[in-house]
């Protein structure tokens, strides 16, 4: 039986989730299970960043870290299931993420070259994870990814041209997967 790994770009996903499917609360593990088919599923690594806080944090800036922070603990609780953490960096008005692609990479090039997963399925819609995609496909994993093309998420070309399979996250997947 094929060994699979799940790697889930977490900002991709929310986005995804809020503005094409009205932010269902979906059950991350059966989710995972899904995605991977007949494939076992080693692992699931969930990428993201917890949400910025000023110095001192205003009342909504608390509030919506204590929320990201409950939501992160439920995603540790799951069977197999590991969250990577980048930070956010605020500059200007705009914030970025800073870490988390670099951690998703190096976690699909150790494993792939590690011989520890046959498959990997990324979730994500970013021409980032190219370089590392190449090195593990180099190293014989096959490469899914589930991403949107519909606006406003579109998935990078180059990212799409570089993976083996490709599935659209549908709204029966969602539903498949939505905690009622």
């Amino acid at each position: 039986m094929a060994k699979v790994a799940v790697l889930i770009d977490g900002g991709y996903c929310a986005k995804v989730l809020k503005n094409l499917f009205g932010e269902p609360n979906i059950d991350y593990e059966a989710f995972s299970n899904k995605i991977c088919g007949d494939a076992e599923r080693i692992r699931t690594y969930y990428y993201d960043c917890m949400p910025y806080q000023s110095n001192p944090p205003t009342l909504e800036e608390r509030e919506r870290y204590a929320e990201r922070d409950r939501f992160i603990y439920k995603l540790k609780k799951l069977n197999r299931f590991e969250v990577r953490l980048g930070r956010l960096q605020k500059i200007g008005e705009t914030f970025r993420q800073k870490g988390v692609d670099v951690l998703l990479s190096v976690d699909l090039v150790r494993m792939s070259w590690g011989h520890q997963i046959d498959r990997a399925v990324l979730v994500t819609g970013d021409s980032d994870f190219v370089p590392a995609i190449k090195a593990a496909r180099d190293a014989g994993v096959v490469i899914i990814l589930y991403y949107s093309r519909k606006p406003p998420m579109y998935v990078h070309d180059e990212l799409f041209d570089n993976c083996d399979e490709r599935y659209e996250i549908t709204q029966e997947l969602i539903d498949s997967v939505r905690i009622q």
